[in-house]
């Protein structure tokens, strides 16, 4: 990665060429002119603080409580599947260099054709499917709090809270990026001490001396560590859209910077909340969090927590909104950066209807995003291969070419070399993962064990080394 020190201070909301807060972002997939660049590094820490202080983190956290671990195992495992945010950090690194969006990056990986049918899953599909899972707990807490404030139990209260919490998540995704970095600065600090507030409280009622009244040994233990680190892994895998965030960035930005800031921000406020999961659930019922965290805040809290639990989806989902529009453009389809937005808010707002009104189809969500790793590990590691091995020397207007022959054309338009890693990867890694809907022959094999993030990604990687060098498609930088 490159190393030089970061250009200019001024921040890029002050530059005056540039997207400013409080303004709609105009520019889609397009390059970030030098002109209209500024900010530093550090900002990006605040970027990605704001949607990891996040509820689900303690969902996740009891959940390996409730698989059988001890705390400290259980502990370990959030801190050790949380060092997977690196990858996100230095995807990140590509973003001011290119001065483009990931999913743009990402021809050099797949070629301009291969690009666009990864995008469809990695960009449409997956992104479509966390946008109605965060929306759907958001809206169960939304909806909890209507009846606190004494609205009626029926289908159109709860739409139109699911409809308000979706509108102002797609209206952070309009305005773009510029308002993204200066809002969710403020944001991670208010969420910040809302959720210390209850880390307060989880503090007071937990129990260090906890043991599970059985302990797991032997294969039930590996199963259970194993699944956990899947777990956590799992979301950190899912942010392939880091250089969206960083684009803005002056080209010369130190590279260390930018992934170490990135990687910091999500990594230190979702290992600490998951934590905090972890050891409520010593103590509290956690197979139905929210009410078991309402049961030890006050009264006058409980609104602002949920109110809270709301805003951080809203952070949350307005990332992924935001570059699935972008994605969108990167496919082929012919539309505004806007109406991109409200094209995959809309599918994420009936997924999330249909969650919530029907009841059967968040199942069949949840099972989907514990498969997810099957994609998300090996595409994961093919960005970071690429990375390293052009040493993070990408062109912004080479990636913008589509025409035949052009820089990213490859063959036909397919890089074989990435397309045949994420498939082999993604084909692996099913061999292993371990999942209610279904048990890879290797994971069965092997008692249940769930080894689907590092058999993907170490294959993945693997296969896009040698192939790269066997075809000679990635020059090195």
């Amino acid at each position: 990665m490159t190393t030089t020190q970061t250009g200019s201070s001024a921040s890029p909301l002050d530059e005056p060429g540039s997207e400013r807060a409080g303004h709609i972002e105009t520019r889609g997939i397009d390059l970030v002119p030098e002109d209209e660049r500024g900010g530093r590094p550090r900002q990006l820490f605040a970027v990605w603080a704001a949607p990891n202080v996040s509820y689900l983190s303690f969902v996740v956290g009891a959940a390996l409580i409730l698989m059988g671990l001890t705390l400290p195992q259980a502990l370990g495992v959030i801190a050790a599947g949380n060092l997977l945010w690196i990858c996100t950090g230095v995807l990140a690194a590509s973003g001011p260099v290119a001065g483009t969006s990931g999913s743009v990056i990402s021809r050099a990986f797949y070629g301009v054709v291969g690009n666009k049918v990864v995008l469809v899953v990695t960009g449409w599909l997956i992104a479509a499917a966390y946008l109605a899972l965060n929306w759907s707990a958001a809206s169960v807490a939304g909806i909890g709090l209507a009846g606190r404030f004494g609205l009626p139990d029926n289908s159109a209260v709860d739409a139109t809270v699911i409809c308000l919490i979706a509108g102002g998540t797609l209206l952070i995704a309009i305005f773009g990026h510029a308002t993204i970095v200066r809002l969710y600065t403020a944001l991670s600090v208010l969420l910040t001490v809302v959720f210390v507030v209850v880390t307060g409280y989880v503090l007071a009622h937990t129990d260090w001396s906890y043991a599970p009244a059985e302990p797991l040994r032997g294969g039930a233990l590996a199963v259970a560590l194993a699944t956990g680190f899947t777990l956590i892994a799992s979301t950190p895998l899912s942010y392939s859209n880091s250089p969206d965030l960083a684009r803005y960035l002056p080209r010369d930005s130190s590279s260390f910077a930018v992934a170490g800031w990135t990687a910091l921000g999500a990594y230190l406020p979702s290992t600490l909340f998951t934590m905090v999961g972890a050891l409520a659930a010593t103590t509290l019922d956690m197979s139905e969090p929210e009410a078991a965290l309402e049961s030890i805040l006050p009264g006058w809290f409980i609104p602002v927590f949920v109110i809270a639990v709301v805003v951080n989806t809203m952070t949350n989902n307005g990332m992924t909104a935001y570059s699935a529009s972008l994605s969108i453009q990167s496919v082929g389809v012919r539309l505004a950066r806007i109406p991109a937005v409200l094209i995959i808010g809309v599918l994420g707002t009936v997924m999330t209807l249909y969650a919530i009104l029907v009841f059967d189809f968040l199942t069949s969500v949840q099972t989907m995003l514990q498969l997810v790793v099957v994609v998300t590990g090996p595409a994961m590691a093919v960005a970071v291969c690429d990375l390293l091995l052009r040493r993070n020397r990408y062109s912004g207007a080479d990636l913008l070419e589509q025409r035949r022959g052009g820089p990213f054309w490859y063959r036909r338009g397919v890089h074989w070399a990435g397309f045949l890693a994420i498939v082999t990867g993604g084909l692996v890694s099913a061999l292993w993962v371990n999942t209610s809907f279904w048990v890879g022959p290797i994971a069965a094999a092997l008692g249940d064990v769930d080894l689907a993030i590092p058999s993907g990604m170490i294959t993945a990687a693997a296969v896009y080394l040698a192939a790269a060098r066997a075809l000679g498609t990635v020059p090195r930088g």
